[in-house]
């Protein structure tokens, strides 16, 4: 058998303690090495005995990957990284670009394996946060009480941000550690409250460990769809927490999968889609842009600042949209062509849910039931208020809901001669079903 043929790019992970830290077949590859490429703090680590072309990255980054690969195309090419290449590293990057194959991998201890081995935190039962190139509303979602977090910094302002989000999400009682330059002799951890902290800025190599204690009177967000009605910030046009729940259970996301969010209102569907799991993405569809930028604020309160929102009508404003895993319609249902184009971007056992309060397009959702089956339920509501010296039930707008996977883009349950379920013709005089139409009654759960 022939040899196998050495790797286009050699990946070394560098810690804070530098050359000496390093293993013999790491050092080697960096001494064989025609081209180092690595950030400027990188490449200052390496000794005078490593004597290729050092190459520090540009910024931004990522966009450069594939042409600074192909201008050192042919020779022996050394990427360093910091820590753990393939945990939040360049490497995830790097095997897009090239392939697996393509790749050699020399891994150093992660700043997070330092920081737990400080700290006595077990790996696993302990969250990691990136807040490198992201917007540090992103750790929101992971905030629970008692919860062990690792915040991976984007420089020497993250820990006071850090402190702020947390006093602003009411964990103001948080415990904060800042462990600075791990692995070397210059280590250092800064503690202190959330609620308290005032320490300069330190040293940019940092992680941040947070004990997470939430203030008794802050709102409590569980971990499963349903949140409570008051985080959010709406103007009525928000489903309300029971059905969003239900309406999350059909939707059923899994990891990786794109939400549509059509008539988005306040934006509470795809925000809970996204909060079921990180690698979760949604677009929200909104043509109205007051509810819109609310959309994003509640995004960004709620741990989902990278929720995507469309300003424009549907169907029109779907049409240069990624295809979806799923699709949501929380209004508009009664648009000319809506289910349509929805029903058509869905991908062999794509899932679609559709929610009404209005007679006209709860037909038409039967029509639609008939031809392409699913479950049509209707959902109601009620909750204790007081009458008198006494107590009664008031009814919330009962919610008719469709739910249905398209098994097969040519499978029906009846002859669509025999419905009306071509979303084009619902016999309805006015679009009172769409989230943004002032007709829609502020108590209803359209979102």
């Amino acid at each position: 058998m022939s040899p196998a043929p050495e790797p286009a790019v050699t990946v070394v992970g560098i810690g804070a303690d530098g050359w000496t830290g390093l293993p013999a077949p790491s050092q080697e590859a960096l001494r064989s090495a025609e081209t180092l490429i690595g950030s400027a703090r990188q490449l200052g680590l390496l000794p005078e005995e490593c004597a290729g072309e050092r190459v520090a990255w540009p910024s931004p980054l990522r966009p450069a990957v594939p042409g600074l690969l192909a201008a050192h195309a042919g020779r022996r090419v050394c990427v360093l990284a910091s820590g753990d290449p393939m945990f939040y590293g360049i490497g995830r990057a790097l095997t897009e670009v090239l392939g697996a194959d393509d790749l050699r991998v020399l891994p150093h201890p992660s700043s997070v394996a330092y920081a737990c081995a400080r700290l006595g935190w077990s790996l696993e039962d302990t969250e990691t946060v990136t807040l490198v190139g992201r917007p540090v509303a992103g750790m929101t979602a992971a905030l629970y009480d008692h919860r062990r977090l690792l915040v991976l910094s984007a420089g020497s302002a993250t820990p006071g941000d850090v402190a702020v989000l947390l006093r602003d999400r009411g964990f103001g009682l948080s415990r904060m550690r800042v462990l600075e330059r791990l692995g070397s002799e210059e280590e250092r951890c800064v503690e202190g409250v959330a609620d308290t902290w005032a320490e300069p800025p330190g040293d940019p190599l940092n992680v941040v460990a947070v004990d997470c204690r939430i203030a008794p009177d802050a709102v409590r967000l569980g971990a499963v769809p349903g949140l409570p009605d008051e985080a959010y910030e709406h103007d009525g046009q928000l489903t309300k927490r029971h059905v969003r729940a239900a309406t999350l259970g059909a939707l059923a996301p899994a990891p990786g999968e794109l939400l549509w969010d059509v008539g988005g209102g306040s934006g509470s569907i795809a925000v809970e889609w996204m909060r079921t799991h990180r690698s979760c993405a949604a677009i929200t569809v909104e043509r109205d842009p007051v509810r819109a930028e609310r959309i994003v604020r509640n995004a960004r309160a709620l741990g989902v600042p990278g929720l995507r929102v469309v300003t424009g009508a549907a169907p029109g404003a779907l049409a240069e949209l990624p295809p979806p895993d799923a699709v949501f319609i929380g209004g508009g249902l009664t648009a000319p062509g809506l289910l349509d184009a929805c029903w058509d971007a869905l991908p062999p056992c794509g899932r679609l849910v559709a929610n009404t309060v209005t007679l006209e397009s709860e037909a038409l959702l039967a029509a639609w039931h008939r031809r392409h089956g699913g479950d049509l339920v209707k959902l109601s509501v009620a909750h204790a208020v007081p009458v008198g010296g006494f107590t009664g039930w008031r009814q919330a707008m009962p919610v008719t809901q469709w739910s249905v996977r398209k098994a097969d883009a040519s499978e029906t349950h009846a002859d669509s001669a025999t419905g009306t379920g071509t979303g084009s013709g619902s016999g309805s005089a006015g679009d009172a079903d769409t989230a943004t139409d002032s007709a829609d009654p502020p108590t209803g759960d359209q979102r």
